[in-house]
């Protein structure tokens, strides 16, 4: 059986940043203490197996020591995970049904690159869309919801552009989705993509 190390090294690989409690959820249970997985997570920070630093929100999480530095990197060519509903999962969907559909150009930045995550353009269009993956507890879900609002209110500032969000076709995101005022979605004019993990993408208004 495998031991809480080898399962927490199992987990962040698949989804990278978790902060100890999330992980003690997924592998201890949600009404278990973190102290052990909190031991074990800085055990394997001294033998090198992981790497801990703060987060956009400030906790600290946990990530694969031999894949810390490309998940911050910023790169043009070379998507991160190889999950279809992670970030990168969904903005390679993304990049493929773009082009598919007559985009010219689809800059795309990947892993934790700054910048507009998809940058769409062809015959005088432009498209901005921002995404996210698929998480990994509910609360997580609705934080990304929320998160991924914002981003792309700060990148509206061309007039000419149209602009998105995309996020995994997960029943979660579609209801939040649902649930945003229809004032909200026509005074801003973004429209969700779903994207799903055989790479098929939906857009609603």
């Amino acid at each position: 059986m495998p031991t809480l190390g080898e399962r927490i090294l199992s987990l962040i690989h698949v989804d990278p940043g978790l902060s100890d409690r999330q992980i003690t959820y997924q592998l201890v249970g949600r009404g278990a203490a973190h102290q052990g997985v909190n031991q074990t997570c800085r055990a394997l920070e001294v033998r090198g197996r992981i790497a801990r630093r703060p987060r956009p929100d400030g906790k600290i999480g946990n990530y694969p020591a031999d894949g810390s530095q490309a998940l911050e990197r910023a790169t043009a060519d070379e998507p991160v995970s190889d999950d279809p509903l992670s970030e990168d999962g969904v903005k390679r969907s993304l990049k493929t049904w773009l082009e598919a559909h007559g985009w010219d150009r689809v800059d795309v930045a990947w892993g934790k690159g700054r910048g507009t995550d998809v940058d769409a353009r062809g015959k005088g269009r432009r498209w901005i869309i921002e995404a996210k993956g698929r998480g990994s507890l509910n609360p997580m879900r609705v934080n990304y919801f929320v998160a991924i609002l914002g981003e792309i209110l700060q990148r509206m500032n061309d007039p000419k552009a149209k602009y998105s969000i995309a996020l995994p076709d997960l029943p979660q995101f579609r209801n939040l989705w649902a649930r945003l005022p229809a004032l909200a979605k026509s005074r801003t004019a973004i429209s969700a993509l779903f994207v799903d993990s055989g790479g098929g993408v939906a857009e609603e208004a």
